[in-house]
């Protein structure tokens, strides 16, 4: 272990190193198919976490569309169900600071995309936020409607294109892809990905993810990976609805502006 370059991560408050281990492990087993690298787990106990050092480089349009096609294939490696933690996932039954909900047992999955983003992304965050008194009834009433749109399945699309032909209904997500997360390396896959909250979602949520704080060259990763596995017709008009779920999470985290924004841009799709 001497020789090995790693991050030796410490546990805080709140942290479930095991959980985030199994989540690295889970999005690693695509990179034999062409997925993203992924920070390698050297070890991990309910106190530390090592894994691999990322050496950062300057982002290159290389790069960024190496990235894209890598995303593509991970993806594409599939989830049991929606909101399914990784394997090996022991406890609990949510992830992250933000305590967002995890579906820990496929007979209570939701029937569609629609309901389980309703149930365990949006209306969890905005019960919370109700129950604290940061929005009132007019504005929960907002994402309550929202939430009656998602559960019809009104904004119900096929995954892209490799993750249908892998034969999936549900995407392999990184699950907190914000800019971050992505280290521009120059390796093979572009970048490494790092801390993530992985589950079964849909690949737009990952993808729209990327535009809440930026990304530099996003508009070239997403063009690569719409290139190697087309998205569904209409896909521009539903980032805001998939960049809701990071900011409503954010709203419930942080409250300031945020609480405004996740109102607004609920109100678009309601």
């Amino acid at each position: 272990m001497q020789d090995l370059d790693i991050f030796l991560k410490t546990k805080r408050p709140g942290d479930n190193l095991p959980g985030e281990a199994a989540s690295l492990r889970w999005l690693a087993e695509a990179e034999p198919d062409g997925g993203v690298h992924i920070a390698r787990v050297f070890r991990v106990d309910e106190t530390e976490l090592a894994i691999e050092r990322v050496h950062e480089t300057m982002p290159t349009a290389a790069s960024a569309r190496a990235f894209g096609r890598a995303l593509a294939h991970t993806h594409a490696a599939g989830a049991p169900w929606w909101g399914c933690p990784p394997d090996d996932w022991v406890r609990p039954s949510w992830v992250g600071h933000s305590h967002t909900p995890l579906v820990l047992d496929e007979t209570q999955a939701a029937p569609n995309w629609g309901t389980f983003y309703a149930d365990s992304r949006i209306e969890v965050f905005a019960e919370r936020l109700s129950d604290r008194g940061d929005i009132d009834a007019a504005q929960r009433a907002v994402f309550d409607r929202l939430c009656d749109r998602l559960r019809a399945g009104e904004f119900d699309v096929v995954q892209p294109a490799l993750v249908r032909e892998a034969g999936h209904t549900v995407a392999r997500n990184h699950g907190d892809l914000w800019g971050g997360n992505v280290m521009y390396d120059g390796g093979p896959t572009g970048v490494t990905l790092i801390d993530p909250y992985a589950q079964g979602g849909h690949a737009e949520t990952d993808l729209a993810s990327l535009a809440v704080f930026g990304l530099p060259l996003r508009a070239d990763v997403v063009a690569a990976y719409d290139e190697v596995s087309p998205l569904a017709d209409g896909w521009r008009e539903r980032v805001g609805l998939h960049e809701l779920a990071m900011i409503i999470m954010h709203a419930y985290k942080y409250a300031g502006g945020y609480i405004e924004a996740s109102v607004n841009l609920a109100r678009r799709y309601c």
